[in-house]
């Protein structure tokens, strides 16, 4: 059984939306359990349990939001490097395009890295002009299916990459899936 966290602070509600999105995507291969949680509720020992996590916030000042960044600096010292080798990714939502979004995700990103998490991108369009090099991105909530399909290809790409890399199962390589990557390039 694959592990995956989706943890997010949303401040109007669009956050949880995108954070609701990539842990349907997520629950789309086989054996992924997922836990959907709001830094108000998750724990400590959330993250003893995932294997792979996808981290979201709104978009604040251009950058991640005080309160996802404080949750991180109160983590205990002691569970400093007990994640290394453990895969993560990054979303986030804004006002409007261009208000910071992927600045976020790279934050969110470094934070991960500095816990010792793996980070990656996804290569995939899921419409015309939108994929998620850096994690999904989304101006208010996501409403387009374009939108939608990005926040969900999040989800199911961290799954996927846990259930290879932790379970072994290679079937689940995303080279291998018959889902649409580039056919948006066309």
């Amino acid at each position: 059984m694959s592990k995956i966290l989706v943890l997010y602070h949303s401040n109007s509600g669009n956050t949880a939306k995108m954070a609701t999105e990539v842990a349907a995507g997520a629950q789309e291969v086989l054996d992924a359990e997922v836990r959907l949680l709001s830094i108000d509720q998750a724990t400590t020992a959330d993250l003893d349990w995932c294997e792979g996590i996808a981290v979201g916030s709104p978009t604040n000042y251009g950058t991640v939001s005080w309160q996802m960044k404080q949750w991180w600096d109160n983590q205990p010292l002691e569970n400093w490097g007990q994640r290394d080798g453990r895969i993560g990714c990054a979303f986030s939502s804004a006002a409007s395009w261009g208000g910071g979004q992927e600045l976020t995700c790279m934050t969110l990103n470094a934070i991960l890295m500095n816990y010792g998490y793996l980070v990656f991108g996804v290569t995939d369009l899921t419409g015309p002009q939108h994929t998620l090099h850096y994690g999904a991105i989304q101006a208010g909530s996501p409403r387009q299916e374009k939108e939608i399909a990005g926040c969900r290809r999040l989800g199911r790409r961290l799954a996927e990459w846990v259930a290879v890399y932790f379970h072994g199962r290679q079937e689940q390589h995303p080279l291998r899936q018959d889902y649409a990557r580039f056919e948006h390039l066309k």
